[in-house]
């Protein structure tokens, strides 16, 4: 095929998403390469559930059948060692710290995108793609990313860490399409068993979805270290014994084996003392939170801008709720115009203005205090 636009690296996990968008870039007239990345082994995992999703073999079979089909190279990288000791090594610290980790933000960030752009460069590509529902464009001198178009589907809150160098040589093939549209895509194509082919949203080395277990396995002795702690309200008292602190999180109501009178939630935890925090679902509300290890977006800054007005979300699966941003050197600090529930340390908050991302970053704390009011807020003058 003669190309004019260049040559592209595809991400392919051997999904439907990641599928269509090497499909796509090869019929726009794009040289496509197709990589499929092995993150992680099943059989060390020791988890219950047959190996599935994107490291398994008939993953990666199914990626490599569709590079076949339409004539392009594909390859395969092994990169469980730097994912291993970087993304698991941290998922684990994080739990054993008291916090709620983002395995996905980080290896998007740190992992897929580094190693992605390095097998680029070796391979002469000038782009790199994935099947991610999100897009991005270069405004103002900057690489901004934004929403996808089918909101039921917008990954831009996984992708607030990737850096400018990286979005310059990104490209989102999905960005402006729906779920539906793709399914459409593959059909007309005979794609026929991509379309019937179930989606995993399990953590990819978790794919039993029982982190627990996986602490238990990962960390030898932890459960022994860990077990017979004190499940506490706030103001001390003693109200039951639980299994050790890594094994709760923030906002968890399921599971506690505590029977109070009324629901209760995890609204704290203390890795010092081995302690749980336990109160109602009002005990889990914050109207500020302070966020680290920022990775910005839209504007290089938001310091001496004063309070910007954002939409944030402090979850993959959170709508966002309006809040104020000042930035002071290295942290972003966060009010909420009204209370949000179960802000979580370790997870990541990410900042928007309309659709695009202003940037993000790493949940530190968070405390119950006085929302700012209007007349106070100097907005982006």
């Amino acid at each position: 095929m003669n190309t004019t636009k260049g040559r592209v690296l595809v991400a392919m996990s051997g999904g439907i998403d990641s599928s269509v968008a090497a499909v796509m870039l090869h019929e726009q007239g794009y040289e496509v390469v197709g990589m499929t990345m092995k993150t992680w082994d099943y059989a060390s995992a020791g988890g219950s559930k047959k190996e599935t999703g994107c490291c398994s073999l008939d993953s990666i079979n199914d990626a490599r059948q569709i590079a076949v089909d339409l004539g392009f190279p594909h390859y395969i990288i092994d990169i469980r060692d730097e994912f291993g000791d970087f993304v698991i090594s941290n998922f684990t610290e994080e739990y054993l710290a008291g916090r709620t980790p983002n395995p996905c933000v980080l290896c998007n960030t740190h992992i897929k995108w580094d190693a992605l752009l390095r097998r680029a460069d070796q391979l002469g590509c000038d782009f790199i793609a994935t099947g991610h529902y999100a897009q991005v464009r270069h405004e103002n001198g900057r690489y901004v990313i934004s929403k996808g178009l089918d909101d039921n589907k917008d990954q831009s809150y996984a992708l607030w860490g990737v850096t400018q160098e990286s979005l310059a040589r990104t490209l989102f093939p999905l960005g402006q399409l729906r779920k539906t549209a793709i399914y459409d895509f593959a059909r007309e194509r005979g794609f026929t068993e991509l379309v019937n082919k179930p989606e995993s949203y399990e953590i990819c080395f978790i794919p039993d979805n029982d982190y627990r277990g996986f602490l238990r396995r990962r960390v030898p002795g932890l459960e022994e270290r860990v077990a017979g702690g004190e499940f506490v309200l706030r103001d001390g008292t003693v109200v039951g014994k639980h299994e050790g602190y890594p094994f709760y999180t923030i906002g968890q109501r399921k599971g506690l084996g505590v029977a109070l009178g009324f629901p209760v939630y995890v609204t704290a935890i203390d890795p010092e003392t081995n302690r749980v925090v336990l109160g109602n679902f009002e005990d889990l509300a914050s109207t500020r939170t302070v966020v680290g290890k920022l990775n910005m977006g839209k504007y290089a800054s938001l310091e001496g801008r004063g309070l910007v007005p954002s939409i944030t979300k402090i979850r993959y699966n959170h709508d966002g709720a309006p809040a104020f941003l000042e930035q002071k050197g290295d942290k972003i600090y966060v009010y909420f115009e009204e209370a949000v529930h179960a802000v979580t340390p370790g997870q990541a908050a990410v900042f928007y203005d309309g659709e695009d991302v202003l940037g993000g970053g790493w949940i530190e704390r968070h405390t119950i205090g006085e929302v700012p009011e209007p007349s106070e807020v100097a907005l982006n003058a």
